[in-house]
């Protein structure tokens, strides 16, 4: 069955959710966990910084994300389990073919991952990485909600 779950991980409670039920998943089907977090640094790597250090942003942006790593890994540690973690970065690319690109070259058989559910005015502004995903990916696509959103 699903032997490498890969798990696009935020600081969300949809995020959260779909961390919950991927551990779910892994406990019942002893598999391994890759969780990931994408940074853009795009954003800080031309115009419009004159006046800020780009390199300095980038590094924190960075940390944010490894923070947000540590965290869902400390949640997997307590239900019993393990992941391996890592940081993708995006130099400006859509966030959905940076996370395929990492689950393909790893192997992953299953995504799991949370969306948001917006719809309307906010799926127009905003777009959707899980919506990217679903789209894209060539295996299985488990999309959770957090029952707020």
């Amino acid at each position: 069955m699903y032997k490498k779950i890969f798990v696009p991980v935020d600081d969300s409670e949809s995020s959260n959710v779909a961390l919950a039920e991927a551990s779910k998943l892994a406990a019942a089907l002893g598999s391994e966990l890759r969780l990931v977090h994408v940074v853009d640094l795009a954003q800080f790597g031309w115009g419009g910084t004159e006046f800020l250090d780009a390199a300095e942003l980038q590094k924190s942006v960075k940390e944010s994300g490894e923070q947000v790593l540590a965290a869902c890994c400390e949640t997997v540690r307590a239900a019993g389990l393990s992941a391996e973690s890592k940081i993708l970065e995006s130099w400006g690319d859509k966030i959905a073919s940076v996370l395929i690109a990492d689950a393909t070259q790893w192997g992953a058989d299953l995504v799991v991952m949370g969306t948001h559910g917006w719809t309307g005015l906010m799926h127009l502004l905003m777009g959707s990485v899980a919506e990217g995903v679903l789209k894209t990916a060539d295996i299985p696509v488990l999309l959770l909600r957090h029952p707020g959103d």
